[in-house]
């Protein structure tokens, strides 16, 4: 199997978001050196938890860090951004580090209604045509002339550069259907609310028609994953992320908290009931068990990669978890 990063730069309790983009680059030197197939950094807005805004920039800067691994978005929110600033960007990057390039692309808006009225300058976000901007993005990363009469009249520089692989996020039937019809990759968002079935991932597969972008379908599966070299351990560095999660579920975006003051809280016999249902999208145990249970779902699925996101409070503790899923599965 192979397994690689999902980043989003958290900004814990008793942290900084400088200290959290430092951290970004610690982890991908450590996966570069573990053979993890790639990295991708999220993009969030709006929000203090996470400082991953910018994932096209820290991207720039990771794969100067690293040797071998991808590095990439997972993804650019791509309402925010025109189809030939997505090109362009990609397109340089790939220029700079030629064959190690994910244009991973996602619909959402990463961020809060003001956050979107705002990078839209007051305007009416355009969320209207979303596969079709993809495609444009994808023809002008290409030397191709999109159809759309906005963009078929320029070009996007830098020209003639190896291809990025282009990668859509989803988590329904639609993106799966859609990926596949363009020829690219199909990462599929466990972590958000599961959901995941075999016909969706089948229904990728089954439309998929190769491009240049990509010769023969690949899936992704991400993760949240907390492991240690016990269960009793994983669950004590989970609990945090567990009521993190809680929060959102509520309305409210925090710092993921220690360790101790999530040991403290008051949890309802109700909340801690969330907390176990969500276990579906947030893999908790020792080393091997999450391992086994990630190999199971591979074969049920039949993807070819999972991607790991992993948010202890500690980077030493975060760090482990990328170091002991090395150990079982690479």
């Amino acid at each position: 199997m192979k397994l690689s990063v999902l980043d989003q730069a958290p900004v814990t309790t008793g942290n900084t978001a400088e200290a959290a983009m430092k951290k970004a680059v610690e982890l991908a030197v450590l996966a570069d050196g573990l053979g993890y197939s790639r990295m991708w950094m999220a993009e969030h807005h709006g929000s203090g938890a996470f400082s991953s805004s910018a994932p096209e920039v820290t991207a720039a800067y990771l794969s100067a860090k690293t040797e071998n691994i991808r590095i990439g978005t997972g993804g650019v929110m791509m309402m925010h951004y025109s189809p030939l600033k997505l090109a362009e960007v990609f397109k340089t990057l790939s220029a700079l580090a030629p064959g190690r390039i994910d244009f991973g692309v996602g619909r959402a808006p990463g961020g809060d209604h003001s956050s979107i009225y705002a990078l839209s300058e007051g305007r009416r976000a355009m969320t209207d045509d979303m596969y079709g901007k993809f495609d444009t993005a994808l023809k002008l990363i290409n030397d191709e002339a999109p159809e759309d009469n906005l963009y078929n009249k320029t070009i996007a520089s830098p020209t003639n550069i190896q291809l990025p692989e282009a990668w859509l996020l989803g988590s329904s039937g639609n993106s799966a259907l859609e990926a596949g019809r363009m020829g690219v990759g199909y990462s599929f968002a466990q972590f958000f609310n599961g959901g995941m079935t075999k016909d969706i991932l089948d229904s990728y597969r089954a439309n998929f028609v190769p491009s240049a972008f990509m010769e023969k379908p690949q899936i992704s599966v991400s993760y949240l994953v907390t492991t240690a070299e016990t269960a009793e351990e994983a669950e004590y560095e989970a609990l945090p992320q567990d009521i993190s999660r809680l929060m959102l579920m509520k309305g409210r975006i925090m710092p993921l908290m220690t360790q101790e003051e999530a040991q403290n809280s008051a949890l309802t016999e109700m909340d801690r009931m969330q907390i176990q249902a969500s276990r579906n999208i947030h893999l908790v145990g020792s080393a091997k068990d999450v391992a086994d249970q990630l190999q199971q779902e591979q074969m049920q699925y039949g993807f070819e990669e999972a991607m790991i996101c992993s948010i202890p409070h500690s980077q030493e503790k975060r760090l482990d978890v990328y170091r002991l899923l090395a150990r079982e599965l690479l």
